[in-house]
């Protein structure tokens, strides 16, 4: 285990197993979850990479818990709200976003993790490049058709919409823009529940 998530001296909130290490499949590293070797740690798998997520300060706790108390109320059964959950993305991907509001009802998943997402929202510090650009690659692929990440450190809100391929060839989200605190937000999921960006900051 060691070995597999070794940290650098000074590293980022995101840290990912070793150049050369081995690729795996979510079924791999499902079973390597499954003998405990992820205990204490808050693991991720990324196209075949194990990443690690770092220690969360009391700012990003914050956002994380006021992103919370939004979302529960407006989606209580049916679609619902995943918290740090996995979710599906393919044969070497499972992540685990802060919160994804997927549909059906909780016991839908007892069997297999969500494939779908109304909407993903990841609450960012140091990993925002990370998220805006590896995770919403990934979220895009996988055809959710909204992903936000709330910003802690600049204070706002990115929303991104539409996902599709793009004429130079991936797939990314179409739509893309930036909310600052004195803005409001709107998803697409419950077009009559506004939030104020400045109630999801810290």
């Amino acid at each position: 285990m060691s070995a597999l998530l070794t940290p650098p001296p000074v590293g980022p909130i995101l840290r990912r197993s070793q150049p050369g290490q081995k690729r795996w499949t979510r079924k791999q590293f499902q079973y390597l979850g499954d003998l405990g070797l992820f205990e204490g740690c808050r693991a991720m798998l990324i196209r075949g990479e194990i990443w690690e997520e770092g220690p969360m300060d009391p700012p990003h706790a914050t956002g994380v818990s006021n992103v919370l108390a939004y979302l529960f109320p407006l989606f209580p059964a049916d679609p619902h709200v995943r918290v740090q959950m996995p979710l599906d993305c393919g044969a070497d991907t499972e992540p685990h976003p802060y919160f994804a509001v997927v549909p059906g009802r909780r016991s839908d998943y007892s069997a297999a993790h969500p494939a779908r997402a109304e909407l993903v929202i990841e609450v960012a510090d140091s990993s925002l490049q990370f998220d805006l650009t590896t995770k919403a690659e990934l979220y895009a692929t996988a055809r959710f058709p909204e992903y936000w990440v709330l910003d802690v450190i600049g204070r706002e809100l990115h929303v991104l919409r539409d996902p599709g391929p793009l004429a130079a060839g991936g797939t990314a989200y179409r739509d893309a823009q930036v909310i600052d605190a004195t803005g409001s937000v709107t998803p697409l999921a419950a077009p009559t529940a506004t939030a104020r960006i400045a109630d999801l900051l810290p």
